[in-house]
Formats: C-alpha cells, structure tokens, sequence
C-alpha cells in the first residue's frame, strides 16, 4: 500500500510538471513586442519607500514649496513591489523610471516655491546615481528581480540641459553650456539653439569642438577617490570611437555605461526636439553598440533577441503626424535611424472626443500603414501633463478602457491604476500631479481595489496577447460592440476578441470571422470556458466585458 502511494505521488508530481513546462514553453512562444507593450511610468522619489536611511542628502533640508522636495521614494521601495509582484498583476511587462543620477545639491525657486531635483531632470553628475533614489547595487537587484519576471527595465535619459545654477551648484564652463536665450518655439533654430526656461543651462550638443571637463566635476571625483578610473574609462570610449571630446558625446557616454554595466533595456528620451536631430542618431549607435557588448558578455541574463529601446519625447507629436514634426520652418523625421516610439500627445484628446471604435480604427490604420515598424506611446496622464484625460479622476475604468485596448504601445502613469489624486490642495504647476503613490487606499479602501481589479485584469489580458497593442483591429459588430484584434511575427500567431458594454447576464457574440464551430475559447474576464457553435459563443456573466483567448 505505501508503495502505492508513493507511484501515486510520483505521478502526480510529473503531471504538475510536466503542466509547469508547458505553461513555460507557452510563455516563452509569446514574443515581447515593444509596439504593444504596457509600460508603467513612475517617479522614482514618489513611488514607495524601500529605504528610510537615504530620506536626506547634501543637506537638502531647506522649506520647500508643496510637493517640491524629496519624499523618500527609491530604487529599493520599486524592488519591493517588483518582489511583490506588484507589476506582475497589472499586466506591466516594461517600468519606465525618471531620471536616477546625481541631481543639484541645491534647490532653486521657479516661481512655485523652493525646488530641490527629486524628479531627476536636474543632472550635476551623470556617472553615479543620487543617494536620495539609492546606489548601484540597489540598480543591480532592480534590474536582476524584473528581468527574472520578464518586466523590461526604461531609464531616463537627458543631454540637452544640466540642472539649474543654485549657491551649492554652480554653472558649467561656456564652452559646455549657454544660459541664454530662452527658447520662443518660433522656428527650429530657436526651439534647440536656446535654454528651455530660465537657469536651465542648455548643452551646446550642436559643438563639435574639444573641451575640458567641467571643474566642479574634476574636483568631485578627486574628492571621491575614482578621478583617475573616469579619466581612464573616457579615454577608452575616445580612443574607440574618433568622437571629438565635445559635450555631447561625454554625455552620451556616461548615459550607455547604465546599458553595459546594469543591462537596462532601453531609454526615453527628454527633449528630443530641443536637440539636434543628429545628436539622436549618434546616441542611438552607441545605445545598440553598448546593448550588443552587454549581451556579449551577459549571454545568460539576455530576454530576448529584442533591440535596444529608445522612446522619445518630442514634445505634441502626435500619432497623425505620422513620421514628421512640423517646426514650421523645418520637418523632421525623428524615428528614422533613431527612435523606435514617440510619446503620442495627441490621445488624450482623441479619447475623449472620438468614439471608441474611431480611435482604435485611426490608431490601427496609422499604426500598421505610415508607422509599420515603429511605435507610438499612449498616455493619458503623466508626470507634466496639466491636461490629463481625467484630472478629477473620474473616469478610471473608461480611461483603462481606452488606453489598455488601444493599438499602440501603453503607458499607465503611477497611480492611474489606483485613482491617486491629480488634484492636491495646495500645490502650484505640475507638482500636483507627482503626490505620493496611494498605498494606504489600495491596501483599505474597496473602491479602489476595484479599480485596481479592473486595471489588472486588462493589463494581464494585454501584456499576455501581443495582438491587443501591435495587432491589427477589425470590428465585428457595432451593437454589441465587439472587435478582433490579430497579429504575427514569423510563426507566431495572436488573435483575441474583445467585447465592451455588452449586457450583464446572458450574452451572445458572434466570432465567425475569427474562430471555427468547434473552437475552445476562454473568457479571461469572467474566467470562463465557452465553445463556439453556430459562428457564436454564448456565456453568463455579471460582467459588460469579454476577454476571449482561444484555448
């Protein structure tokens, strides 16, 4: 009899194995495909404090304006919820942090009251990471914890401009910086050639002439015990490439030793249109350059044979300009040779002035015509956006809706998940849309967990079927709204069909164009079995939304 029991458990643990394998190999069949991918966007400094001790740096204690000081969030609080799985259940299958460097050790008032650099936009030194956000190691075990997840790693890039000149910070050399004129947008000499706003010293990328580094640099890596080792590293990465050693390219190659040494997987990129349009094909050379040396040496920590990502900012690009922003003086196509994506300014206001079926129509068209072959990425709120798609957070089901089902590559903005707040009392500019992630009311409050509930739900759905964000979009019917979404690369095929406000109870929907009579189907939203018969499937559900996966 013991005998028996023990070949019963044995049968039983290969059966679970063998089930885990296939689960496995299924999830290594499905390609990452950044066009569809659901990036979640966060302020390092906002997000979750993993490490209390690294709160306060360079004296930053001064009385800062509301929201415009450092409030404790950090590389290790990121971790904790990648560890959590936090991530995982929200269908996001890449995180896009800001900016980890050193940032001004001071703090400046732009008319919104004192301002330290807890966004990370306001670089003193692009070769270490601010002890506010965390160090290395804390970058090392961030980057190992979600690659072991599949979760895609986007850091934060910015050449145009240094941060602001403070009593603690002072301006870099002329010959690296101009602090005047403001930029007027009027042409595209006076949108690059310019600072973007007062006591933001702008790079002089357009300088192909050798200079010194900066002092203020020179002495702090002196004080740090690792000039010699900085000096050693650029001359190597000179000697390799014949650049000039001109600001630009010091720049460029601080921002790619994050690639070879953490094996990030792809930066977006600040200000894009303030700089030069060849400055971004020089960068995104020695991105790939960088990539390939990382997998070369890293073979066992490589995802996939995926390229290295770049995302830029060109500030209201929009998906229906399709390759070109229009200066007025110049057009430039900044995604040949350069980005794969931009950031697409434009959805917020096709979502909420076009129907639902319009816009997935638009973007599909546009997406797999003019676009074929790069991306766009959609967002409806962000970190400096004052006009978000639903400011009084209002609308959080709709707004998942419409961005987690859209053709094009998704961004959830921290707390879109959650409804956190965009309006705090108090606050001035764009700090009120950068308050702390609201932990405590996903943790307590049910109104919120149901949100969350409906965000993962879509998130997983989209993250587990490429064909949502990269397929092709083909209505089936307009009442109920029902559509397919289809999509292949090489032998792998997706097809999905998804259902919107459909009626609770009984339901009825006709899948004859995409499935077979006969055909297995899975309801991912009410987890449920259905079989087509007759071109239909029919199920019974409290729920106005089908997810249907063939099984």
């Amino acid at each position: 009899m013991k005998h028996f029991l023990i070949l019963i458990t044995i049968s039983v643990f290969f059966s679970c194995a063998e089930e885990k394998n296939k689960n496995i190999e299924k999830q290594i069949k499905t390609p990452f495909v950044w066009e569809g991918a659901n990036v979640y966007f966060l302020l390092t400094d906002r997000f979750n404090n993993g490490d209390k001790t690294n709160d306060v740096n360079f004296e930053r204690t001064s009385k800062t304006g509301k929201l415009r000081g450092f409030e404790g969030g950090d590389i290790k609080g990121i971790t904790q919820k990648i560890k959590e799985g936090y991530f995982t259940n929200l269908g996001i299958n890449a995180i896009w942090m800001t900016p980890i460097v050193e940032q001004i050790h001071g703090g400046t008032d732009e008319g919104t009251g004192l301002s330290y650099g807890f966004h990370g936009y306001w670089a003193s030194d692009w070769t270490t990471i601010d002890p506010n956000f965390g160090t290395k190691e804390d970058l090392h075990e961030l980057v190992e914890e979600a690659h072991k997840r599949g979760i895609r790693i986007l850091l934060d890039a910015v050449i145009n401009h240094t941060g602001p000149v403070t009593e603690k910070d002072s301006v870099w050399p002329e010959e690296w910086v101009r602090t005047e004129p403001q930029c007027d947008y009027k042409s595209f000499e006076t949108t690059t050639a310019c600072t973007l706003v007062e006591n933001l010293p702008d790079i002089k990328t357009e300088s192909n002439e050798d200079v010194e580094l900066p002092s203020q640099l020179v002495e702090k890596w002196k004080k740090e015990g690792r000039y010699e080792k900085e000096i050693a590293e650029l001359n190597v990465f000179f000697d390799r490439t014949g650049y000039t050693k001109s600001p630009r390219f010091y720049i460029m190659k601080w921002l790619t030793d994050y690639i070879t040494e953490f094996g990030i997987d792809g930066y977006r990129v600040d200000t894009v249109k303030h700089t030069e349009a060849y400055v971004w094909q020089e960068f995104k050379k020695e991105c790939d350059y960088a990539f390939t040396e990382y997998k070369k040496k890293n073979s066992k920590k490589v995802l996939d044979d995926n390229n290295f990502y770049l995302v830029g900012e060109v500030y209201n690009y929009n998906i229906s300009h399709t390759k070109t922003f229009d200066f007025g003086d110049k057009k430039v196509d900044y995604f040949d040779s350069a980005f794969n994506s931009l950031i697409n300014f434009e959805i917020k206001w096709n979502a909420a002035q076009m129907p639902i079926e319009a816009m997935f129509k638009k973007y599909s068209n546009i997406l797999n015509g003019d676009l074929k072959g790069y991306g766009v990425l959609n967002y409806l709120s962000s970190h400096d956006d004052d006009q978000p798609f639903d400011a009084a957070r209002k609308k959080p089901f709709e707004t998942a809706t419409k961005l987690l089902l859209c053709p094009g590559t998704s961004q959830v903005y921290y707390g879109d998940e959650s409804a956190r707040s965009l309006v705090i009392e108090g606050t001035t500019g764009d700090a009120t849309l950068r308050s702390f992630m609201n932990w405590e009311a996903i943790k307590n409050d049910s109104s919120t967990q149901s949100i969350l509930e409906y965000w993962q739900k879509l998130g997983k759905f989209r993250a587990n079927h490429p064909a949502v964000g990269a397929g092709i979009h083909q209505m089936i019917t307009q009442e109920p709204y029902v559509f397919y979404r289809s999509y292949q690369k090489e032998d792998f095929k997706d097809i999905v069909v998804i259902g919107l406000g459909l009626p609770t109870g009984e339901k009825s929907l006709d899948v004859s164009k995409v499935f077979k009579d006969g055909d297995l189907l899975f309801d991912r939203y009410s987890n449920q079995k259905v079989k087509v018969s007759k071109g239909s499937v029919k199920l019974n559900s409290e729920h106005s939304v089908v997810l249907i996966e063939k099984k």
